[in-house]
């Protein structure tokens, strides 16, 4: 009896030591995550974390995926850093399996109008003199010197394959900084840390020790990134997510195929609210207006709401808050006086669960709303408008869908309407409503497409905000809106975004944030291609 004893309290001391050290374990994980990110300049737009040792580098060995997603240049040089430098003997073993976290920051003086910084923690026992020993060493690739920025010590190392200078800099202990950007590093070094302020949001630590890698988002510094990348200001391109007051911290899942992060978006609730902020306060819905999404989508921004009177309520209040409430008062009672139509309260009766504004290949712009009842709006949209024939007619009235919809559909200003079933169409002109007209009727829908219902089992089935592009078809979209060289890249370099059939940003409504899906899904390479290019 006595040994029983002896040996359960054995086990449960066993226990009590492994519990102990395991969360210990998860929060030095989380503090070491923290202090790093808190190191990154804070226009970071966005950061990728992941371990550096070989299981990760061999998950990822002969696949395109990351490659694609930041291209052929950039991914070519990171393995270039990694292999001829940072595999150098003298360094490997200070910086094998620490957590890498890649930013990607805006930078005007570089022609990609993006550049990358690399920040890691060396191991603790790591001096930073060591990088003098392979001051002299030959044949190495590489040609280092000293280099001091803004009284940061650091090294310039000259990479004699790719004839480009990277820059190394010791930003605080045995934390370092590096990128091929002389401008960024010098900010860099210039950067100071501020404990109150949190560029990025923190993923739980559990989910943090568990996570092959992770991406964080910081919402707010999205505009400038795309303003690099975009010659068209006016373009509408994830427009709604760069101007949303948030954070996000999402964890990559491993497919062979396809980009698949999830996690968090939390708003910051100390800044001016956005048009997304409204879906905090719904319900996730089902996603099934993406069901009659024309063939041609270049890319769709869906929005779903469980109470539309509830959002319609929310909507004139943000509007209210946004200084918009008088101009908005002014139309809804034109309408009033001159229709006798309460126009606000009707539209948000028959208002369905979702919304979208869609992009065609053809830069049409169509807006398919459903409704509860066509036939009983019907009569309300008639009564607004000036009818062309029995079926289409123009609203009297600028900024209707503006007022009733929001900022998403601020394209379409007076547009002309159709009803199909329950569905409202909206565009800019009867070219467009015929041509949504011939889809409709004779099913010449997204679903239909080859690689789509591979797409789809990826997205989440509920959400409150979509965004979704189709690479091929979003091509002539791109060719106009990205600047020269940016799209130049995308379209002649070997990796590139072009190799994926889609990507789909999803927002679902969760304790006042919003659970967050990105996925991107790979193109099914042609089989005759690769035969082809085998026999070369």
């Amino acid at each position: 009896m006595k040994r029983i004893i002896i040996f359960s309290l054995l086990l449960v001391a066993a226990t009590a030591f492994i519990t102990v050290k395991y969360f210990r374990s998860l929060n030095n994980s989380g503090e070491h995550s923290a202090n790093i990110l808190r190191n990154i300049p804070d226009n970071a737009a966005a950061v990728f974390e992941f371990s550096n040792d070989k299981g990760f580098y061999d998950i990822f060995t002969d696949n395109t995926l990351v490659g694609n997603l930041i291209g052929e240049e950039k991914i070519g040089e990171l393995d270039t850093v990694r292999k001829v430098f940072f595999g150098d003997a003298t360094l490997q073993g200070f910086f094998n399996n620490s957590n890498v976290f890649v930013s990607l920051h805006p930078d005007t003086s570089q022609s990609s109008g993006t550049e990358l910084l690399i920040t890691a923690a060396a191991a603790k026992n790591f001096d930073i003199e060591i990088f003098n020993s392979l001051l002299k060493k030959k044949k190495s690739g590489y040609v280092i010197t000293p280099l001091n920025i803004n009284g940061k010590k650091g090294y310039t190392v000259y990479f004699t394959s790719l004839k480009k200078r990277f820059y190394i800099i010791n930003k605080s202990g045995n934390i370092f900084s590096a990128s091929f950007s002389k401008n960024l590093i010098t900010r860099s070094a210039a950067y100071k840390t501020d404990n109150d302020n949190h560029a990025f949001l923190l993923l739980p630590d559990k989910q943090n020790a568990n996570s092959l890698a992770n991406l964080y988002v910081n919402y707010t510094q999205l505009s400038p990134v795309f303003e690099q990348l975009l010659k068209n200001r006016y373009s509408d391109i994830f427009k709604s997510f760069r101007l949303l007051p948030a954070l996000g911290a999402l964890n990559l899942n491993y497919k062979t195929d396809a980009l698949m992060f999830n996690g968090y978006t939390n708003i910051i609730n100390n800044k001016p609210a956005s048009y997304l902020n409204l879906f905090r306060d719904q319900q996730p819905v089902v996603n099934k207006l993406k069901e009659v999404f024309p063939s041609t989508t270049a890319y769709a921004m869906s929005m779903g709401v469980s109470d539309p009177e509830k959002f319609m309520h929310d909507l004139s209040r943000f509007y209210d808050k946004a200084g918009l409430k008088g101009e908005e008062d002014t139309l809804f009672n034109k309408v009033k006086n001159e229709t006798g139509i309460n126009l606000h309260t009707e539209f948000g009766k028959l208002l369905g669960n979702e919304f979208a504004l869609v992009t065609t290949r053809y830069h049409e712009k169509l807006g398919i709303v459903a409704t509860t009842n066509g036939l009983k709006l019907r009569p309300f949209m008639t009564n607004i408008s000036t009818m062309v024939d029995d079926n289409t007619g123009r609203f009297k009235y600028d900024k209707l869908p503006y007022f009733l919809l929001g900022d998403a559909f601020s394209i379409l200003k007076r547009p002309y309407f159709r009803i199909i079933d329950n569905y409202l169409i909206l565009a800019n002109s009867i070219h467009e409503l015929d041509s949504y007209n011939d889809i409709y009727f004779n099913r010449k829908f997204l679903n239909k497409a080859e690689n789509y219902i591979d797409f789809d089992n990826l997205t989440a089935e509920r959400s409150n905000v979509s965004f979704i592009m189709y690479f091929k078809n979003a091509q002539p979209i791109l060719k106009g809106d990205l600047k020269d060289n940016i799209y130049s890249n995308y379209k002649n370099s070997s990796l590139s975004l072009k190799n994926f059939y889609a990507a789909s940003y999803q927002l679902s409504a969760a304790d006042r944030n919003f659970y967050t899906n990105f996925c991107m899904l790979k193109n099914v390479q042609d089989s005759t291609s690769v035969k082809n290019t085998k026999n070369q």
